[in-house]
């Protein structure tokens, strides 16, 4: 159950008594299409992990409410604190790691005191996490223009996929203003391992490398693509199979 008492779904994979390794989706997607479908979960189930994939709020097979009222700020970070809370995973005793909103879900959770072994910030960059105006007026447009967006343009772009997700637009528009920035002090006091993956074409959230730089001790990784071409190679997977 998500805060609220929203139902949140998750997908498991692998052995449930290997170590845990939560991984969370980016906007517009799910667990499905970010996790499964490239294999990238199954190679780290067929590592011995026991990979936990929620999907959040508005998303996925998660609960997709109209109600303002169940937007409140960083609840997503709330959501996957309570599912790491109701697995009853203690402090280290599992990973965590997530995808452009997932990684930036995680980095939320970082600041509000989660505590996992090993931790992964893919497809997100360090303006992506001090200033998301911009990138949430982006998803804005692409929400409220739905059916008028100037075909291949960026907009355009993000709304087929939505369209292939099966997204709920009106859900989608009220979980925009539930992202809080992380103060840059905040990257400065992390004090686990952390990795910072990225595509190499990938400049949708700023600069994965300066991200890098901010978060003490920090291993920097890099594969082919774009934001969106990224979560489909193989590479990424075996990044994170690496990782964790």
């Amino acid at each position: 159950m998500g805060t609220h008492g929203d139902p949140m779904a998750f997908h498991e994979m692998g052995p449930a008594d290997g170590r845990p390794v939560i991984l969370i989706h980016g906007l517009f997607s799910n667990a499905q299409v970010n996790w499964i479908k490239y294999g990238h979960a199954a190679k780290l189930a067929a590592q011995g992990r026991r990979v936990i994939m929620p999907d959040l709020r508005a998303h996925g097979e998660s609960a997709r409410s109209h109600d303002p009222a169940d937007y409140p700020t960083d609840i997503l970070a709330d959501d996957n604190l309570g599912l790491v809370a109701q697995l009853g995973f203690g402090p280290g005793a599992y990973d965590l790691g997530g995808y452009s909103l997932g990684a930036r879900t995680t980095t939320r959770m970082l600041t509000r005191g989660a505590k996992p072994g090993k931790a992964m910030l893919a497809g997100m960059g360090l303006e992506g996490l001090l200033d998301l105006a911009n990138r949430a007026a982006f998803f804005r447009r692409v929400l409220e223009g739905a059916g008028t967006h100037e075909k291949f343009s960026s907009e355009w772009m993000a709304e087929a996929f939505l369209k292939t997700t099966g997204g709920d637009p009106k859900a989608l528009l009220l979980l925009m203003n539930c992202f809080p920035a992380v103060p840059r002090a905040a990257l400065s006091a992390f004090d686990i391992p952390v990795m910072v993956l990225t595509g190499a074409q990938d400049n949708d959230n700023g600069s994965a490398r300066a991200l890098a730089e901010a978060i003490p001790g920090a291993v920097y990784g890099e594969v082919p693509g774009n934001h969106m071409s990224a979560v489909t190679q193989p590479e990424l997977g075996d990044a994170i199979a690496r990782w964790f």
